[in-house]
Order: structure tokens, then sequence, then C-alpha cells
């Protein structure tokens, strides 16, 4: 029987995932890709598709027997995300893995205004628990998000206030989470909180977005009240449009501001703007 790489990767069929998986291939590193459909793996050179689900722990354990590192990517949101990583959780402490580097949220704790960076804390808690070694990469909102933020008539609505946010690129993330992993020994019991080099509120980032991309986007002050009630007709479920208002109230709480240094001490490069991100060609 071939043994597998001992790096093992989740997410690589997704954006974050993806980007890390690719520089570390491009870097000679073998990994072991966790995937729920091997026919959407990604083709790279010295990369294992193995099958696994985050939510069935026998099937998960056996895809990560004899691995050593795991780069976790956190769940798609659901319902039951939490339930889904403590699962998951537990099989890599039965395969024997040794170290998790897991990508958490920017202030992650268990009061936390927004409603995902709690469960985020309690992934935290639950991987210290476990016996393995971690890293924590507490990310800020992406910078990739922010335009997808303005509706169809080009406003950004939320109840931010004047609340600052620290967005951060998804590529920044992905060259941080990858020198992590190159070298994971020196960055055990470490957490990186990962921020782009600005602190912004969002009528600044509206502003920034209409020079950058030609699009006229501004921003509209909703009280929490009209957040809810502007987001009722999606039919999203209650613990779903939370997550969606808390995005905004939790930057007005400013639990979203504040600027790190990590991503230039990780990477050797400054992390990028709103403006130099939008500047970049777009895929």
């Amino acid at each position: 029987m071939v043994s597998l790489p001992e790096l093992a990767i989740t997410g690589s069929t997704g954006a974050l995932g993806g980007m890390v998986a690719r520089q570390l291939a491009d870097a000679g590193s073998a990994q072991r890709l966790l995937v729920r459909d091997a026919g959407r793996a990604p083709a790279l050179d010295r990369a294992e598709p193995v099958l696994f689900s985050y939510a069935d722990r026998d099937l998960a354990r056996q895809a990560l027997e004899g691995a050593k590192v795991l780069f976790l990517v956190s769940a798609a949101e659901a319902e039951d995300r939490l339930e889904q990583h403590f699962r998951f959780i537990g099989a890599a402490a039965d395969a024997g893995v040794q170290h998790v580097v897991y990508t958490s949220f920017y202030n992650a704790a268990p009061d936390a205004t927004f409603t995902l960076a709690r469960d985020h804390y309690a992934t935290e808690q639950r991987i210290r628990d476990s016996g393995m070694g971690y890293t924590f990469l507490r990310d800020n909102l992406y910078l990739d998000f922010l335009p997808m933020l303005a509706g169809g008539d080009g406003v950004i609505r939320g109840p931010a206030g004047e609340g600052r946010v620290s967005a951060v690129a998804r590529e920044d993330v992905a060259r941080s989470a990858v020198m992590v992993l190159r070298d994971p020994a020196l960055h055990v019991g470490a957490t990186y909180n990962l921020t782009g080099p600005e602190e912004i509120t969002l009528a600044q980032a509206a502003a920034i977005i209409s020079e950058g991309t030609g699009r006229t986007v501004t921003y509209h002050q909703e009280t929490v009240e009209e957040a809810y009630a502007s987001r009722a007709s999606y039919g999203a479920p209650p613990w779903q449009v939370d997550a969606w208002v808390s995005t905004y109230t939790s930057i007005a709480a400013g639990e979203n501001a504040g600027l790190s240094p990590d991503v230039r001490a990780l990477t050797g490069r400054d992390p990028l703007s709103l403006a130099e991100f939008l500047a970049q060609p777009q895929l």
C-alpha cells in the first residue's frame, strides 16, 4: 500500500484551500487533499485526493490515518457546522494527527458580536482540548467580500455605523497559511491575526470600490431592526440571518478594527489594501 503524504489539506476545491494547495504544490510539497468528491480535486503535482466528510467521523479518521499536520479550513456555513467541526477534530485526534492549522476568525470569542466568531472560538477550544498541537489563523473579513456587499443598486446596507474594518485579501491569508505549513514546527501554539494594512469604514470602502471599479457604490446605515426586515425576503433560517446582520454589528462594535503585523511577519510582504486588491486582474 502506497503511503499518503503526512500533510493533509481540507478545502482544496474552494477558494482559500485551493490557493493554499496550489502554492504548496508549486513549492514542491507533498499533500493529501481531503475532498468529498474526488472528481473535483485539483490536479496538482505530489497531491493525492482522499475522500472524507466533516460529518462522518469514521470516514474522516480513515482519511487522516498517517497524517501529521492538518490544514483545517472551516466547513461550509451550516446550522450544525460546530458539531461537524467537533466530530472532525475528534477524528483527527483518533487518527494521530499531531498539529492542526485552523482558519479561525479575528477576535474570536465566546461573546463575540459576530455569531460565527463564537463558533470559531468554540472550535479553537476543542482543538486546544484535543491534545494536538495547533496554530490559529484569525482572518479578518476578506477584502474579496467587500465589493459583494453592495446590492444590485450599488448600495451597501447594514448597521455598521462608523465602525472600521481591517479587511484582508484572501490571497494574503493563503500565503500566510503556506508559510506556516511549510515549516509548521516553528508555529506550534501560535495565534496569528491576519489583517490588511488599513482600517476603513464601510462608507470609505464604498468610495474606494467606486474609484477602483467605476461602479457607483454607496453605504446606507440601517438600524438593526431595518437590517433584519430588509433580509427577511430571502427566506433564510434565523441562524443565517443572525450571521448576516452581526457581520455589520460587529464592525459597529469595533471588533473588526485594529492592525496586525502578522501577514508581513509570516510572508515578508505587506498585505494588500482594498485599492491594491481592486487594481489586480479579477478572475
